[in-house]
């Protein structure tokens, strides 16, 4: 496992617990990793700072989040510099479905330029509601 992790370049520690149990030291040893809310490196910060910000998050596997994953590639090429489009898979990504407070995929979450969230969607969103939201929240 360690050589595993160190392969992908994961920052792991060791962890070594004594207990006594049953008039016996017992050490206990394992892994941990370090909880952090970035991507590992793959992704932006979500919100970005200073700028309209959709994030799309689903799964590669999910059938709506395919269907939308064209969709987004569009968005993300007719609002470069204007908007930020990022997707994440929260199946790859676990934790982030909790940091978020998503309960289905896929689930759009709108943020301002100041990083509040002032929309959420849950389901499939096509490219016309998409633009209209980032229109409504100034974007052109």
């Amino acid at each position: 496992m360690k050589k595993r992790l160190a392969a992908m370049g994961v920052k792991y520690m060791r962890v070594e617990m004594y207990m006594k149990r049953a008039g016996f030291w017992i050490l206990f040893s394992f892994l941990a990793l370090p909880h952090t809310h970035a991507l590992a490196g793959d992704g932006p910060e979500v919100p970005v700072k200073g700028m309209v910000t959709m994030v799309d998050l689903g799964a590669k596997k999910c059938v709506p989040c395919k269907m939308m994953a064209p969709i987004l590639e569009k968005v993300k090429k007719d609002y470069d510099g204007r908007a930020a489009i990022v997707f994440i898979d929260v199946w790859k990504h676990r934790g982030e479905a909790k940091r978020f407070k998503i309960q289905a995929i896929p689930t759009q979450i709108f943020y301002d330029r100041d990083g509040n969230e002032v929309y959420r969607h849950v389901g499939f969103m096509d490219e016309a509601a998409i633009v209209a939201r980032l229109r409504k929240m100034g974007v052109e």
